[in-house]
């Protein structure tokens, strides 16, 4: 949708303020602080240092901005032009993703495949979680892929007392992971999702050029975390999940566990029809309930509050068109590199991907680097990639009071990121 000049710098302003203000989400958790337990300036200000809902609150204003400028109809028209498949998708698989069979059935697999390392269980399972999780991105979908590591780092690490160094380390190598993991088929990851039909990127083509890179950089990584926190891993006792000794009665059936896992692979099959895999995630709820005995809590909350984050960005990305493309265009292949991974941090980079599929005339190679650069940067920041708010939602809770910074985020997920950085750029 076109606008005038004036909406878009109002889109580029409260854009700008959003992501000031996701930096500054510790300053409003502070000032809750100052008031009075239950009063609604605690609540306001509570409300306000929830990462979940910056990008909601500044959509909200920037919808009000288009009303003034052009007129409401407008806004409602912009609305109608936007595709939230995305927000709602994440939403739908990290609450399926969240049942306990599924979880389950992900935490053996990964068991199973440590077993064939030479290491010690908990380094291997690590190790595993870290490495295999996010490669079953490239199939199962990037959001799943978040979704099921995340839980399974909650219940076997975060809530195992496990220093604050060690799951900040680990958060970024995950969020780094899962953006570089979902690069070996070109259907799993959103930032090639968005482009690679229109260029004829199949999955020969991903495997060659992208996916073989993202194996290697993932294993450099996780190898150098795994080894640093090597004397921590050993002390801890990861044999069972406390909150499911407490909760299950029963062993679990194996054709609950096929009945999930069905739905599972309907709803990925779905992904890009809303009717179909919202109809189908009904049903999944239904499933849930005739099969109560034998499940945890899913996280509906969470995933709504993921979903909300995404669709601001949604609404606060499109409109940045009018100064992202005329600065791709200008830049050379390694400045399009090195622009990508630093523009991913600020912008989502499917939005990144996107944008630049509608540049004409653009060459292989920048093709390339414009794609390598957006994956490669989608770990450093919560908005950088779609699924990354998902396995926020889920850990921040386990980061103490004050939940996860941003700025740490950030710092522990620059070394990965170099490490994928000069995996993609040299070989």
């Amino acid at each position: 949708m076109i606008f005038n000049h004036y909406v878009e710098i109002a889109s580029t302003l409260c854009f700008a303020f959003a992501l000031i203000h996701t930096f500054s989400v510790k300053r409003f958790q502070h000032l809750a602080l100052r008031f009075e337990e239950g009063s609604v300036g605690e609540n306001l200000f509570h409300l306000l240092g929830e990462v979940e809902v910056v990008f909601g609150i500044w959509a909200l204003i920037f919808y009000i901005c288009i009303g003034f400028i052009s007129g409401f109809d407008v806004g409602i028209n912009y609305l109608n032009s936007l595709n939230f498949t995305e927000s709602i998708f994440v939403f739908v698989i990290m609450t399926v993703c969240s049942s306990n069979p599924i979880i389950q059935m992900a935490n053996i697999f990964i068991e199973l495949c440590s077993k064939f390392l030479p290491l010690n269980k908990n380094l291997a399972f690590y190790f595993v979680c870290l490495t295999v999780g996010p490669l079953l991105g490239s199939f199962i979908t990037e959001p799943a892929a978040m979704t099921l590591t995340a839980l399974i780092l909650l219940d076997k690490f975060y809530n195992n007392n496990t220093s604050l160094k060690f799951k900040y380390a680990t958060l970024g190598l995950l969020f780094v992971n899962i953006s570089i993991g979902g690069t070996l088929t070109p259907f799993a990851a959103p930032p090639v999702l968005m482009v690679a039909g229109k260029w004829g990127w199949d999955m020969p083509f991903m495997l060659t050029q992208f996916g073989w890179k993202a194996i290697l950089a993932i294993y450099i990584s996780t190898s150098l975390v795994t080894y640093r926190f090597r004397n921590e891993l050993c002390k801890l006792n990861i044999s069972k999940l406390d909150e499911q000794k407490k909760i299950l009665k029963k062993k679990l059936p194996i054709w609950v566990s096929l009945i999930h896992l069905s739905f599972l692979i309907l709803i990925i099959l779905t992904a890009h029809h809303v009717v179909a895999f919202v109809g189908i995630f009904l049903f999944f709820l239904g499933l849930v309930k005739v099969t109560d005995e034998y499940q945890t809590e899913v996280k509906i909350k969470e995933g709504l509050l993921v979903g909300f984050f995404l669709g601001g960005l949604v609404v606060l990305g499109g409109p940045q068109r009018w100064w992202l493309e005329p600065l791709i265009l200008s830049l050379n292949n390694f400045s399009l590199f090195l622009g990508c991974i630093s523009l991913t941090a600020i912008t989502d980079n499917a939005a990144l991907t996107y944008l630049g599929s509608q540049v004409p005339n653009l060459s292989d190679a920048a093709k390339y680097y414009l794609v390598a650069g957006s994956v490669v940067g989608g770990g450093l920041t919560v908005i950088a990639n779609a699924p990354n708010p998902a396995g926020y939602g889920i850990l921040n809770s386990s980061m103490g009071k004050e939940g996860i910074s941003p700025l740490q985020l950030f710092i522990n997920a620059l070394l990965p990121t170099f490490i994928a950085g000069i995996c993609f750029w040299i070989f």
